[in-house]
C-alpha cells in the first residue's frame, strides 16, 4: 500500500536531471514545505516548522520538470509517498522521499504559460475522422503542416 499526497512548497535545489543507461530519464529536487497560519493576537502570517522532501519524477513528467520548474519557484506536487532509513558509517537518518504523479506551479504566488508536449507515439496513434464525421475544425486540421518526425531519443524543447 502506498500513500498518496499533495504538496505545496518552495523548490530549493536545482533540479538534477539525469538518464540512466536504460534511457530511463529522473529529475530530483529538494522542496521545502512550510506551514503558515494566521495569528490573529498579532495580526500578521507566522511560519512553522518546514518540512523537507525530496521530488523524484520519471520519464516524461522528468523531461517536462527539467525543463519548467527551476531553484525558487512555487509548486505542487502530487505523489506516493516512500520513507526510508539510512545508515553511513557514524551517521544515520531518515529521507522523505515523494515519487511524483504530477507536478506542477502554484497559481496562488504567479502565473504560468502551459506548452503541451507531444510524443511521437501518441500522434501516430492518432486516427484521422471519417468523411462522415468530418468538420470544419477537423479538415483544418487535417489540411495543417505535419510536424517534422521526432528522433525515439529526443529530449522535447519548450517553444
Amino acid at each position: 500500500m502506498s500513500d498518496v499526497l499533495t504538496l505545496t512548497g518552495l523548490v530549493a535545489t536545482t533540479p538534477r536531471h539525469l538518464v540512466t543507461s536504460e534511457g530511463l530519464p529522473i529529475t530530483s529536487f529538494r522542496l521545502a514545505s512550510t506551514q503558515r497560519r494566521f495569528d490573529r493576537s498579532q495580526e500578521r502570517w507566522i511560519d512553522g516548522e518546514t518540512n523537507w522532501y525530496t521530488v523524484t519524477a520519471f520519464r516524461q513528467l522528468a523531461i517536462n520538470v527539467s525543463t519548467s520548474i527551476e531553484k525558487g519557484q512555487r509548486v505542487v506536487v502530487t505523489g506516493r509517498l516512500k520513507i526510508r532509513d539510512w545508515e553511513n558509517g557514524e551517521r544515520t537518518g531518515t529521507t522523505i522521499e515523494i515519487e511524483a504523479d504530477a507536478i506542477g506551479h502554484d497559481l496562488s504566488w504567479g502565473s504560468t504559460v502551459y506548452t503541451r508536449s507531444v510524443s511521437t507515439s501518441a500522434a501516430a496513434s492518432e486516427a484521422a475522422p471519417s468523411d462522415e464525421t468530418a468538420t470544419p475544425e477537423a479538415e483544418a486540421v487535417e489540411t495543417a503542416e505535419a510536424p517534422e518526425p521526432v528522433a525515439e531519443d529526443a529530449v522535447p524543447v519548450p517553444f
